[in-house]
C-alpha cells in the first residue's frame, strides 16, 4: 500500500450526533481530522430516533464532515420500560448524577436489574442490529480495520465478533474505565455477573490488536488486571479541544469574581474544601462579588452541601446548554473550577473538560488527588493548580492571593499554555499513527 492510499477505517460508536456529552466530541472530532492522515473513517451508530442518549445537542450535527458515510441502525433497549415503570422523563447519567440522593426502594430494583440482566450494560440490546450492518458493510467495503469505541462497553463486543470473523485489526477505544468505572458497586452486581462482566473485559484487552486509553493512570490499570496484555498494545490517547470551537474572545468580568464549573457533578465530586474556603472569602472580603456558576447536571446531594457550605447565596446553576454555549461561559469566567470524583479508583480519571479548560487560557482551581495525570497535566501546562480534598489551608491562601490578584487587575487570564499536544488534530494524528502501523504489519 501506497503511503499516501487512504485507509478505509470502520468506526463503531453507539454515540454519535445529535447526543450530547464528551464522548461524542472524542469520535467526532476523530472523524473530523483523520483524513488529512490519510485515514478514511465510516461510521457505524445507532438511530437517533430509538437511542438512548442521557443528553442531546444537536449543534453537534453541523460538526459531521461533509462527505463522511453515516451508517444508522435499529436498537432494542430497556429504558423505555424504565421510564414507565419509574415515572421518570430522563434516562440515568453517566454515574447516575440525576438521580436522588437516596435511592428508593424502586430505584435500587432498577440498578439491580441494570447491573445484572444487561451484561456490560443496557445498550447491548444494539449489537445485535450494529453486528448485522457491519457484516454488510465489511462484505461490500475495502475496509483495512475497525475501530470501537466506549461506553457503552457493549460496543467492544462487536470489535470482539468482528475481530473473530474477518481478523481485521481491531483497535478498542476505552475512554473510562470497565469494571473499576467509579459508580460500578452502585448496580449491585451478583458474583456470577461480576464474573461474566470481568471475562468480556479480559476478552476485549486480549483479543484487540491496540488499545487506547486517555491516560496514563487507565493504562497502568489495564496492565495491572490478571490478563495477558503486551504493555506496548495501549496507546494512550487523552480527550482534547478543537481550536476550531473557541471563536469567542475572552471576556471575564470586570466587577464579579466569577468561578465556573462546567459539566456533571455529583455528591462523589468532593468540592467541600472548595465551598468552605469561598464561604471564609466571602466573609472577609466583602467588596469583593464573588460568584460560582455551574453550568449542566448537578446532584441533589451536592446542592445540598452547596447550601449547607453557606455559599448558595452566590451559587448560579445553569442546565445543560450545547457545547458551543458551554465554551462561551468559559471564556466569560474569571478561573474555572475543576473536580475529580473521589473514588478508589481515581488516578485514571481525567475530565475530558480539563482540555478545554486548557484551551480558554484559564487560571483553573483543580480538587482531586495530588500526583495525579491530572495533576502533572495541570502543572506542566502551567495552567493553575491542583489541590487535595483536604487541602484547606493551602488553597485558602492560594484563593486569598488570586483575590488580591483580581482586585489589582480583574483580568486572571494566562499569557501562554502550553497545551497544542493537546488538540484535536494532534491527537488524531497520533490514532492514525497506530492504526496504519496496525494495517501495514
Amino acid at each position: 500500500m501506497k503511503k499516501d492510499d487512504n485507509t478505509n477505517l470502520l468506526y463503531i460508536s453507539y454515540y454519535w450526533p445529535p447526543s450530547g456529552g464528551p464522548g461524542v466530541q472524542r469520535g467526532l472530532k476523530f472523524c473530523k481530522y483523520l483524513p488529512q492522515f490519510q485515514v478514511q473513517p465510516t461510521v457505524l451508530t445507532v438511530d437517533e430516533k430509538q437511542a438512548s442518549y442521557p443528553l442531546l445537542d444537536p449543534t453537534f450535527e453541523q460538526e459531521v464532515p461533509k462527505g463522511l458515510q453515516v451508517y444508522r441502525t435499529a436498537t432494542s433497549e430497556p429504558f423505555e420500560y424504565y421510564k414507565k415503570l419509574s415515572g421518570k422523563k430522563e434516562i440515568p447519567f453517566s454515574g447516575f448524577a440525576n438521580q436522588k440522593t437516596e435511592d428508593t426502594f424502586l430505584d435500587k430494583v432498577f440498578k439491580f436489574v441494570r447491573g445484572n440482566l444487561f451484561i456490560p450494560d443496557a445498550r447491548v440490546g444494539w449489537n445485535k442490529h450494529a453486528l448485522k450492518k457491519a457484516d454488510e458493510l465489511l462484505r461490500q467495503g475495502n475496509y483495512k480495520a475497525i475501530l470501537t469505541t466506549s461506553p457503552p462497553h457493549s460496543s467492544q463486543l462487536i470489535g470482539l465478533k468482528l475481530k473473530k470473523k474477518y481478523n481485521l485489526p481491531w483497535i478498542a477505544d476505552l475512554r473510562d474505565p470497565w469494571t473499576n468505572i467509579h459508580y460500578y458497586d452502585q448496580l449491585h452486581h451478583t458474583t456470577l455477573a461480576k464474573r461474566l462482566d470481568e471475562k468480556y473485559e479480559r476478552q476485549v484487552l486480549e483479543q484487540a490488536d491496540a488499545i487506547i486509553v486517555t491516560s496514563e493512570d487507565t493504562k497502568r490499570l489495564f496492565l495491572n488486571k490478571p490478563v495477558t496484555l503486551d504493555v506496548d498494545k495501549i496507546h494512550v490517547i487523552p480527550n482534547g479541544y478543537d481550536e476550531d470551537d473557541f471563536k469567542y474572545p475572552s471576556q471575564p468580568p470586570k466587577d464579579t469574581f466569577l468561578i465556573t464549573y462546567t459539566g456533571t457533578i455529583t455528591e462523589s465530586y468532593n468540592i467541600d474544601v472548595f465551598l468552605k474556603v469561598m464561604a471564609h472569602l466571602m466573609s472577609v472580603h466583602s467588596e469583593i462579588n464573588y460568584k460560582l456558576r455551574f453550568v449542566g447536571q448537578v446532584s441533589d446531594g451536592l446542592k445540598k452541601r452547596i447550601e449547607k457550605a453557606g455559599v448558595l447565596g452566590i451559587t448560579e446553576f445553569i442546565p445543560y446548554v450545547p457545547h458551543q454555549e458551554a465554551i462561551r461561559y468559559l471564556m466569560e469566567s474569571t478561573i474555572l473550577l475543576l473536580a475529580i470524583a473521589d473514588v478508589p479508583i481515581v488516578y485514571s480519571n481525567v475530565p475530558g473538560k480539563l482540555f478545554e479548560y486548557l484551551a480558554s487560557n484559564k487560571h483553573i482551581v483543580c480538587l482531586g488527588p495530588v500526583h495525579s495525570d491530572t495533576d502533572h497535566i495541570i502543572d506542566e501546562c502551567g495552567a493553575g493548580r491542583l489541590f487535595h480534598y483536604t487541602a484547606y489551608d493551602v488553597m485558602l491562601d492560594h484563593m486569598t492571593q488570586t483575590s488580591k490578584a483580581w482586585k489589582i487587575n480583574p483580568n486572571l487570564d494566562l499569557p501562554y499554555i502550553n497545551h497544542k499536544r493537546f488538540s484535536r488534530r494532534a491527537l488524531s494524528e497520533e490514532l492514525a499513527k497506530v492504526i496504519k502501523q496496525l494495517v501495514n504489519n
